[in-house]
């Protein structure tokens, strides 16, 4: 008697999702396909497959692939202002110590949430003004690092100009940090080699974000 052709293996190896759970499954199955394939890789039919769903399921939730990397991205920025946000509690009434927290959680984020964070900042979802759940996601991140650079610009402790402006600066020096340990430039990523180059690279930026001084 010929045996019927199992299920494949990605799917026999997921749980089936609950009622109701459909969308978060097919996250979950976005992500991995990024991490193990890039985003590249990503299809709704990918997806569907790998979360053990038909193939029309995940319409029910997203139009096409790029609506399903702006859920993920969405989903990585709010995590990622929750991290950080938890991050600078230790640091109330500290100005400069909260905006090093800031920087320092943003790279433990990207090295402990590398498929997120590759699709936050990748290509596809570039544009997020196209979709306003990630758009607003991702300014509320900002907003931290714009919050705390205006902080220490009122305790002397930043030079005066557009906190805003100041912050992309910041922003860019702990990004393209997270960028090098992500891709292996920096070598290993151990835990203790990433805390000490986060901790250089933060304490580096108020050399040229200071005050300035005769």
């Amino acid at each position: 008697m010929r045996k019927r052709p199992g299920r494949p293996r990605s799917a026999r190896g997921r749980k089936s999702y609950h009622h109701g759970d459909l969308r978060r499954a097919l996250l979950e199955a976005a992500r991995e396909l990024v991490q193990t394939a890039g985003a590249e890789a990503l299809t709704l039919r990918a997806a569907a497959r790998l979360a053990g769903v038909s193939q029309a399921a995940p319409y029910r939730h997203f139009a096409d692939k790029r609506a399903l990397l702006a859920a993920v991205a969405e989903e990585g920025f709010r995590a990622l202002t929750e991290t950080m946000r938890r991050a600078t509690v230790a640091h109330a009434g500290d100005p400069l110590g909260r905006f090093r927290a800031l920087g320092l959680s943003y790279v433990g984020f990207a090295v402990s949430h590398p498929a997120h964070f590759r699709v936050m900042f990748g290509r596809e979802t570039a544009d997020k003004a196209a979709h306003p759940g990630l758009r607003d996601a991702a300014e509320e991140t900002l907003g931290l690092l714009v919050g705390a650079l205006t902080d220490c610009q009122r305790a002397g402790l930043a030079r005066p100009g557009d906190p805003a402006e100041l912050a992309v600066s910041a922003w860019a020096a702990v990004h393209g940090l997270s960028a090098l340990l992500l891709d292996g430039q920096l070598g290993t990523a151990a835990p203790e080699r990433v805390e000490q180059l986060a901790q250089c690279v933060t304490a580096s930026l108020f050399l040229g974000l200071g005050p300035e001084r005769a």
